[in-house]
Formats: C-alpha cells, sequence, structure tokens
C-alpha cells in the first residue's frame, strides 16, 4: 500500500466515524443519554438533567472509531486496486 492509499484510507475512515455519529447505538439498559456512533459509541447526548451543554465526546472512542473504519477503508481499496488489475 502506498503514501496515497495510506491517506485516502485515513481520510475515509475519518468521514466514516463521524457519520457513524448520526447512527444511535444505545444500549438497552441505559436510560437517560444516548449514544451515538458505531462500532463503539463516541458522541453522547444526555436527555435526563443534562447540564449546560448536553453532548459529551469520548475521544479515546473516536479515535478507536476512526482506525477500525480507517483499516476497513483501506482493505476495501487494497482489494479494489487489485481487482481493477
Amino acid at each position: 500500500m502506498n503514501a496515497k492509499n495510506l491517506v485516502y484510507a485515513i481520510v475515509g475512515g475519518i468521514i466514516v466515524a463521524l457519520l457513524t455519529g448520526l447512527i444511535p447505538n444505545t444500549p438497552s439498559m441505559l436510560v437517560g443519554a444516548v449514544w451515538y456512533g458505531y462500532p463503539f459509541a463516541w458522541l453522547i447526548r444526555m436527555i435526563v438533567a443534562p447540564q449546560y451543554f448536553p453532548w459529551t465526546v469520548d475521544y479515546m472512542n473516536l479515535i478507536a472509531d476512526i482506525v477500525v473504519w480507517a483499516i476497513i477503508v483501506g482493505i476495501i481499496l487494497l482489494i479494489w486496486k487489485r481487482a481493477k488489475k
């Protein structure tokens, strides 16, 4: 994999991870908050008694999401590149 494909994989991973912030991923037993992000919930919106700003970002889960999605995008790019040949 060359540097150009690596950059595409990272940028694609960031885009997909941020888009998954639109998908609710709340555990079934949790009440009072809605979690967003997939596969790791990284954006949390407090519903019950939000303080001043009800949105919280879990940066470690966001970074983990970006890494997971960058790997997936990289694999897709690699398969696509080999299928073109």
